[in-house]
C-alpha cells in the first residue's frame, strides 16, 4: 500500500457493530467484564487501551512503517516515556540544535535523575563517535532541526549506533512522513509532536513514538500505562482525522514554503534564508538523499542584525499570525529566543545561531500570492 493511500487506509478498519467509515469517539473510561479479570472485549480500562486511540496509533505505526504506534498527551510525554528506558549513569547523545522544549526536559527536569546529556553536531562524525562509550544508551537527533534548519544524516547514524547497539531516536516532527521515513533509514524510534503536521489544525496537544522493534515497543506500552501520559479519545480523534489529509496538505505546505524562500532570498532587508531546499544551503545534500521534498518551515535573519527589526516585522503580520507552534493549515510567524527557545540559556542559544533578529515561519496552504503580500507589507 502507497503513502497516499495509507493514510487514510492504513492500519484502519470499519467499526465492527455499526460498520462506522470512521472509528467513532470512545468516551469512556473502563468496560464490563464478564468474570472478574475477563473483559467482555479487548479493553479493561483507557488509560491501557482506548478504540479509538488504538486506531490512531495503527494510523501511526502504518505510517511510519513501525511495528507499534503509542500516542501522548503531548510530544514531551513522548519525550519523557523514552527517557524512562534509562537508569542513572547511563549517557545519552543529543544533536546541538533542538526544540527548546526537548533542551529544557534533558537538562533541567532530568538534571538531578544520573543520566547524563552530551550535545553534539551530528554531521561531525567524529566528534560524534568520541563521546560514545560504555554507558551511551540512547542518540536523539532532530532533523530538520527546530528552527535553524540543520539536517542530519540519518543513515550515517544509525550505521555507527547499530555498530554500538545502542537505540537512535528521531524527531520527524517537521519533515513528517510524508517527507522523510527515520525507520526505513534505521532508526529504531520515531518521535512527533502530533500537535503540528500530524494533526495540522492548531486543535489538539498530542504527542507520539513509533517503535521499529515489537518488543521495545510493548515495553514504552507498559511504561505509558504504568505513568499514564496517554492521548484522550477526542484527540485521538481529531490527530487520526488530521492524517487523512497529510499528503494533500504537505504538498501544500512544500509548494507556498519554495515560494516564500524564494520571495525571503531575493529580498532587501532579509540576510540568511535557513530552508535545506535552496541549494547552497550546508545539508541540501542530505535533504535531497533522505527528504522527499523540503517541508513549509523557513527560517530568516535580517541585514541589520537588530533583534527589534525582527520584533516589528512580526508585529505587521496580518496573514501569518504571531504565535507558538507550527504545522497547521494556517501560516504561523514566531520569534525563537523569546518564544520557542526562551527557555535555552542566551548565551547557549546564540552559541548555536539562535539570534536575537532569527524569525521562524510556518507556511500554512494560505493563496500563495496572500502570503507574499502579506510578507512584504511587515517588511515595508
Amino acid at each position: 500500500m502507497k503513502f497516499n493511500t495509507k493514510v487514510i487506509h492504513g492500519g484502519q478498519h470499519h467499526e465492527p457493530v455499526t460498520g462506522a467509515v470512521m472509528p467513532p469517539v470512545f468516551q469512556t473510561s473502563t468496560y464490563a467484564q464478564a468474570s472478574p479479570g475477563k473483559p467482555v472485549g479487548d479493553y479493561e480500562y483507557s488509560r491501557a487501551a482506548n478504540p479509538t486511540r488504538q486506531a490512531l496509533e495503527d494510523a501511526l505505526a502504518s505510517i511510519e512503517n513501525g511495528a507499534r504506534g503509542l500516542a501522548f498527551a503531548s510530544g514531551l510525554a513522548a519525550t519523557d516515556c523514552l527517557l524512562r528506558l534509562f537508569k542513572a549513569g547511563d549517557e545519552i547523545i543529543a544533536m546541538d540544535d533542538l526544540y527548546g522544549g526537548t533542551y529544557r526536559l534533558f537538562t533541567r527536569l532530568y538534571k538531578d535523575s544520573g543520566l547524563k546529556f552530551h550535545f553534539v553536531d551530528m554531521n561531525d562524525l567524529d566528534a560524534f563517535q568520541a563521546l560514545i562509550n560504555e554507558n551511551t544508551k540512547l542518540v536523539w537527533v532532530e532533523t530538520p532541526t527546530n528552527p535553524l534548519m540543520k539536517l542530519a544524516d540519518i543513515a550515517a547514524i544509525a550505521e555507527i549506533t547499530k555498530k554500538h547497539n545502542i537505540l537512535f531516536a528521531v524527531d520527524n516532527t517537521f519533515a513528517t512522513p510524508y517527507l522523510q521515513k527515520p525507520l526505513d533509514l534505521g532508526a529504531d524510534i520515531v518521535m512527533h509532536s502530533a500537535t503540528k503536521y500530524l494533526g495540522g489544525h492548531s486543535d489538539v496537544i498530542a504527542g507520539a513514538l513509533v517503535i521499529k522493534d515489537k518488543a521495545l515497543g510493548d515495553e514504552l506500552h507498559f511504561k505509558q500505562f504504568a505513568t499514564g501520559g496517554t492521548l484522550g479519545p477526542m484527540d485521538s480523534y481529531l490527530v487520526l482525522r488530521g492524517i487523512k489529509t497529510l499528503h494533500l496538505r504537505v504538498q501544500r505546505h512544500c509548494e507556498n514554503g519554495h515560494k516564500v524562500v524564494e520571495f525571503l532570498s531575493n529580498h532587501p532587508a532579509v540576510d540568511q534564508v535557513f530552508y535545506p531546499g535552496l541549494p547552497d544551503h550546508p545539508f541540501h545534500a542530505i535533504a535531497k538523499k533522505q527528504m522527499r521534498d523540503f517541508g513549509g518551515m523557513v527560517s530568516f535573519t535580517f541585514k541589520s542584525g537588530k533583534g527589534e527589526d525582527a520584533i516589528a516585522f512580526l508585529e505587521k503580520v496580518k496573514v501569518f499570525t504571531l504565535a507558538e507552534s507550527l504545522g497547521g493549515v494556517e501560516s504561523l510567524a514566531n520569534h525563537p529566543a523569546l518564544m520557542t527557545h526562551a527557555s535555552i540559556p542566551e548565551n547557549v542559544r546564540k552559541a548555536g545561531g539562535i539570534s536575537d533578529d532569527l524569525v521562524r515561519l510556518s507556511v500554512g496552504v494560505e493563496d500563495i500570492d496572500d502570503l507574499l503580500a502579506d510578507l512584504e507589507q511587515a517588511f515595508r
